[in-house]
């Protein structure tokens, strides 16, 4: 189940020259799927990541943070799926250290040129020795030369829950040349990404120069996955890359603010957006898509902090599923969203085109008829006008459902 969500075109997809992509079966949590995912990546290239903020990360990401400080350049990136190698103690680091020393030895590269993903079931060992065995299946799937086929497969790859493969593509003309971008992201739920999102990954052929690039992934961030919650849980092994191959006939961007860099992060941002509503679009059990806007805040902080109170709230959730208009729940979760001095007589909501509330009361003129109107569609907007300020924010977010509880308490079976 998804909302408005359909599995990539190929040929929507666009290859990045100097990344190539091999997805192979290594059986390690079933036999019958496609688990194991090896991205190349061309020497000269740059590389950046922002992790997970939960203090209780898994191996790979500790070992990806220790990789992209020490490396002298990433070549290689290694992703399983059905196993997210968290909760494992030393003995979950050796065997992401091993996984990277099979990829380097297959490879000719240093063991810290290559970054380990896991996601899937936490607190369960490792099976790097089925990973090891996979490594040439997927090294030869990725071929001579880059393509579409090989982000669409890469989609389809690293899945756990998701029901569609997610992937984006986007094309800008910087200095006279083509740029290309193609990015895929899996999540479905323990999705609160205080960063990024579950696994996301954005390669793109533009020139940008390398002490750029961390200030580009946080940006890209900030302005996508950072923006998505399904259910409020930040996941142990959030990671989100950004590749740039150099790879365009463009001079260098130097700086994100020249009018190149900005055509850039835009076509950039428009592709991790993207990708970030398509893991809300297909939340565990999601049959509304909803997007929270928060305006007249004092600052972004606050419209955030209320925009998350709405979205988080299981009420207003279960609400939104039930197309039940019972909107009073959206204002007590404005109200205990932490704003100590908040004016209530402020506040004004809207669904959609529907004036639901007005100075912190029922609007004279509204009717439960129109707001049943609106919760009834897939695709819904929450305005809410806090009456403090000029910032503004927005969320994107779904309802819940009983199968979000149902696949949740079957996913180990």
């Amino acid at each position: 189940m998804s909302v408005h969500l359909h599995p990539p075109r190929v040929d929507d997809l666009h290859p990045i020259a100097g990344v190539r992509i091999g997805v192979t079966q290594a059986g390690i949590r079933k036999a019958d799927r496609k688990d194991l995912t090896v991205v190349l990546i061309d020497a000269g290239a740059s590389v950046s990541g922002v992790f997970t903020q939960n203090r209780f990360c898994a191996a790979p990401v500790q070992v990806c943070r220790e990789h992209l400080n020490a490396s002298q350049g990433i070549r290689a990136m290694v992703v399983n799926t059905g196993n997210a190698n968290a909760g494992t103690g030393e003995d979950g680091l050796q065997r992401a250290r091993a996984t990277c020393v099979a990829v380097a030895q297959a490879l000719n590269i240093q063991p810290n040129q290559v970054l380990p993903f896991s996601t899937g079931v936490i607190m369960e060992p490792l099976p790097h020795e089925r990973i090891i065995a996979g490594l040439p299946a997927a090294i030869a799937a990725a071929g001579q030369a880059p393509s579409a086929q090989q982000w669409a497969d890469a989609a389809e790859g690293i899945m756990t829950t998701d029901t569609v493969p997610k992937a984006a593509s986007a094309q800008v003309q910087i200095g006279g040349a083509t740029v290309s971008i193609t990015g895929i992201s899996k999540g479905a739920g323990m999705i609160r990404p205080n960063m990024a999102t579950m696994l996301g990954y954005i390669a793109t052929d533009a020139c940008i120069a390398p002490a750029l690039m961390k200030e580009l992934s946080l940006a890209l961030a900030e302005g996508s996955f950072n923006r998505v919650t399904v259910d409020g849980d930040t996941s142990t092994n959030d990671s989100f890359v950004v590749i740039a191959t150099h790879k365009a006939s463009h001079a260098p961007i130097t700086s994100l603010n020249s009018a190149e860099g900005q055509a850039l992060f835009q076509a950039m941002l428009q592709v991790a957006r993207q990708l970030a509503q398509a893991i809300v679009r297909d939340g565990e059990g999601a049959t509304k898509f909803i997007t929270i806007q928060v305006e007249g805040g004092r600052d972004g902080a606050e419209c955030r902090q209320v925009a998350y109170a709405i979205a988080h709230s299981p009420l207003v959730k279960t609400a939104f599923f039930a197309s039940d208009p019972n909107l009073g729940r959206i204002l007590a979760a404005v109200g205990y969203a932490g704003i100590t001095d908040l004016d209530q007589t402020g506040i004004d909501l809207y669904l959609d085109d529907v004036h639901v509330a007005v100075q912190g009361g029922r609007h004279p003129a509204y009717r439960e008829e129109d707001g049943q109107r609106v919760m009834k569609q897939s695709e819904i907007t929450v305005r809410v006008v806090l009456g403090r300020g000029t910032a503004s924010d927005t969320v994107w977010t779904c309802d819940l459902s009983h199968d979000y509880v149902s696949i949740n308490a079957d996913y180990r079976s």
